[in-house]
């Protein structure tokens, strides 16, 4: 049996396996159902009345549970051990066009690696980048990127009193107050950033995605492997119930 095979069945063998547990916890539950009865009456005198008998018949037994159990319970535990001891066997190359990124990794490892790299992509698709709206150059110095000088000029009012009439023999001067804007200098500004340029955070995904698929590829194919069948319900259940566990060999 292929392993892919034994994973496609193992849930709904947990299911079944599941569903039955809970079936036969809730019968052994119902004490009346192992019980019996035969009841039958004597007259002291020949010419006595003779009142008919009364019986109830064992409707199940212990016996009868522990076969239903043990069969349900059988196929699951042979099933995970086959697939668990298979796990241990499966191996793969996790590879991305011709380099090989890891060797030999077994199967839980990979998914354990999907999970991780689905959370990776997720934390490095959230990563700042460069703003677009200026130009911007890595300052080693400063480990920073820097935009060009962006210049401004500085300007502060000047206020002024200027004669908007002269004075005459009938009226005073008229003078008024006036500002203005004058440039008094310049700013020159820089601006400094973190983050990553679009183009660098782009491979970065794509770099991640692109292990993502060697590590389902890498699963895939060590799922592809041949596994041998375990049986661990034979050991297990023969322990716990003793002579009372009927293997599927003994039923046949």
């Amino acid at each position: 049996m292929k392993l892919n095979q034994v994973i496609a069945l193992i849930q709904g063998l947990k299911q079944t396996a599941s569903k039955k547990k809970t079936e036969l916890y809730h019968l052994i539950q119902k004490e009346q159902l192992f019980q019996g009865i035969s009841r039958t009456y004597q007259p002291r005198n020949d010419d006595g009345f003779i009142y008919p008998s009364e019986s109830a018949k064992v409707t199940t037994t212990a016996q009868d549970v522990i076969n239903v159990f043990s069969s349900a319970l059988a196929e699951l535990l042979n099933m995970a051990a086959t697939q668990d001891w298979g796990n241990t066997e499966a191996k793969a190359n996790v590879s991305v066009g011709d380099r090989t990124i890891l060797e030999g990794v077994p199967v839980p490892y990979l998914l354990f690696l999907e999970k991780q790299l689905a959370d990776i992509k997720a934390f490095a698709a959230a990563i700042p980048t460069l703003p677009i709206d200026r130009d911007w150059s890595y300052d080693s110095n400063r480990g920073l990127y820097v935009s060009g000088p962006i210049e401004t000029a500085k300007t502060k009012k000047v206020t002024e009193f200027v004669v908007a009439y002269e004075a005459t023999d009938k009226h005073p001067a008229d003078v008024r107050e006036v500002s203005n804007d004058i440039v008094e200098g310049t700013w020159s500004q820089l601006r400094f950033s973190g983050a990553l340029p679009q183009d660098e955070l782009n491979a970065i995904l794509r770099r991640v995605d692109d292990l993502l698929k060697g590590v389902v590829k890498a699963r895939e194919a060590a799922n592809g492997i041949t596994v041998n069948q375990q049986d661990t319900a034979a050991p297990l259940l023969g322990y716990i119930f003793g002579e009372r566990y009927i293997g599927e060999r003994a039923q046949a």
